[in-house]
């Protein structure tokens, strides 16, 4: 029972944050600290997405190349800053990733 209340409360929550930019009139302005910051936010939240993906290894915090998701992360991460290709990104990750794997 306390899982679906804790469900039905996270949906609220989300609901009535999404709900303020609809529904607050036009005039109230943002404080020019929070707009500066606000296109940083889906950076930062796909990196707190990925980077545990990468540095945990069962569990256990894990930066070294024996560590085939760290190892395929960082030429995805290399890729992405030299390219700055979103597919070209993913394939070399992924590729990086099976070959690790296969290798080690």
């Amino acid at each position: 029972m306390t899982l679906w209340v804790t469900i039905a409360g996270m949906g609220l929550i989300t609901l009535g944050l999404r709900a303020t930019f609809i529904l607050l009139p036009g005039r109230v302005r943002l404080p020019a600290l929070l707009r500066r910051g606000l296109p940083f936010i889906p950076a930062a939240v796909l990196t707190a997405i990925w980077a545990p993906e990468l540095a945990l290894q069962k569990g256990v915090l894990q930066l070294s190349l024996e560590n085939e998701r760290f190892a395929g992360g960082l030429v995805a991460i290399a890729v992405a800053w030299r390219w700055r290709l979103t597919f070209a990104t993913i394939a070399s990750g992924l590729l990086a990733l099976h070959l690790f794997d296969w290798l080690l």
